[in-house]
């Protein structure tokens, strides 16, 4: 079995325990299948995030405990021999959203997301890449014709026919609005050439959604970072690459099983990270999915200790002001905000890693602010996962569980919420406009501190 992802992490996983009975073929990967011990933590419905898709079904086959079963028959040559384009493996992996959650709170850590990487990328290998994850994994390319997208994506959403015509050809649910792009991208400011290095360097990367979608949160971080004294750069293309093409962790490409693609842009940033990783200056983003991808999924791309030192250099902003705050080297001091209290929804991808702590000592830097994190699951929006036509009306459930009833029982409170999808479903589902931190940071600035 040629793996597209590396699995050698999980080489001796097993060794003098088996735990559940290591599938025949599969190699590493096999292993890294059966770190699954059977034990039905993610059949139970506690809070947390796992499992989102066993929660609003209740069948114990939509739970990572279930797909490893599956797993395991197609590893042992049950399914016969293209096990990975089998209708029940299908099945075990369709509703599964990638929220990591299994890996945080499984009992062995089992990785449901990165096996489902692998078998998307798998099942790609053998029956092709459908229309539609190929028109949304490359997004990030259409969007360097930003003003031709955003026209064709506010005619749909305005025209029902034609979000009809769109769900009967690609499979897009007509129920469901696309985001539409900015009407003007983020342009980086202009940062004075400075022969010295020092210790106040910040690069910052703005993804594909801040950059063409909401450009003023990427506007906002690099105003706080520069009020509070540092020399903020945003990433750039290497001079040899194309100028014209924005630089991507690859997310898009590597959620829907499209490997060899997010490898590229994986080895793109890491072309243009190559100074800043030298030199031991902090990268810091915006989006959790991808930033969180750089720390983890990357690793699983093959691409040597760039990566790794990658992994350990980049945060998103609140980790990194959390970070420079308990190192007292973070002193910028912040005004009330209006009262009221605000609801935070925190992206699957920051719980899984823990990193909601830091958005809690941030938010407290604030004078007199009052919030509250929504104890939830995934919000169901999962990048492109709500938006397909077989799956927006279960994304929705999923936001039920908690998400939206939380929402709900605030009417008036203002709404947190880092993720770029988090935002998309809680504006579909609740009419609320939620915000990104970088934006309650800049209005929080005294007067005279902004930059």
């Amino acid at each position: 079995m040629k793996h597209h992802l590396d699995w050698s992490a999980y080489e001796t996983a097993g060794q003098g325990d088996a735990y559940a009975g290591i599938p025949a073929a599969g190699g590493d990967f096999a292993k890294a299948v059966a770190v699954c011990i059977s034990d039905k933590l993610c059949q139970r419905t506690p809070k947390g995030v796992m499992c989102p898709s066993f929660r609003v079904t209740g069948d114990a086959a939509h739970s990572p405990g279930g797909r490893v079963k599956v797993l395991k028959a197609a590893l042992n040559g049950e399914l016969g021999t293209r096990a990975f384009a089998s209708d029940e493996l299908a099945q075990a992996m369709e509703l599964c959203v990638g929220c990591k959650g299994c890996k945080r709170e499984c009992a062995n850590q089992v990785d449901m997301a990165a096996i489902k990487i692998e078998y998307q990328a798998q099942n790609n290998a053998l029956k092709g890449v459908s229309h539609r994850d190929w028109l949304m994994a490359h997004l990030p390319d259409w969007l360097r014709y930003r003003r031709t997208l955003r026209s064709l994506i506010r005619w749909r959403n305005r025209a029902p026919w034609l979000a009809q015509l769109g769900e009967f050809v690609l499979g897009i649910a007509a129920g469901r609005r696309l985001p539409e792009p900015a009407a003007a991208a983020y342009k980086a400011p202009s940062v004075r050439s400075a022969p010295d290095k020092s210790d106040r360097d910040v690069v910052l990367f703005v993804d594909t959604f801040a950059m063409h979608f909401e450009p003023d949160i990427a506007e906002a971080a690099h105003q706080v970072l520069s009020a509070a004294g540092y020399r903020v750069a945003t990433l750039q293309a290497a001079p040899d690459d194309d100028p014209g093409r924005a630089l991507c962790c690859g997310r898009t490409w590597l959620s829907l099983g499209q490997v060899e693609r997010a490898r590229a842009e994986a080895r793109r940033m890491q072309d243009a990270l190559r100074p800043a990783l030298e030199s031991g200056i902090p990268i810091v983003g915006l989006e959790p999915s991808c930033i969180l991808s750089l720390r983890d999924d990357h690793l699983k791309l093959g691409l040597g200790e760039r990566a790794v030192a990658l992994s350990r250099q980049v945060y998103l902003l609140e980790e990194f002001i959390a970070r420079e705050h308990d190192r007292k080297r973070f002193t910028l001091e912040f005004k009330p905000l209006p009262p009221g209290r605000t609801l935070v929804q925190g992206h699957c991808h920051q719980k899984a890693v823990g990193a909601m702590k830091s958005l809690r000592k941030v938010l407290r830097l604030i004078p007199e602010f009052e919030f509250e994190f929504i104890e939830s699951s995934c919000c169901g929006m999962a990048g492109s996962f709500g938006l397909e036509a077989e799956h927006a009306d279960i994304s929705m459930r999923m936001a039920e569980i908690d998400l939206l009833p939380a929402l709900r029982g605030v009417p008036d409170a203002a709404v947190l919420a880092n993720g770029f999808s988090c935002r998309h479903q809680i504006r579909e589902g609740a009419q609320r406009q939620a915000r990104h931190v970088a934006l309650l940071l800049r209005d929080a600035l005294k007067q005279g501190a902004s930059c």
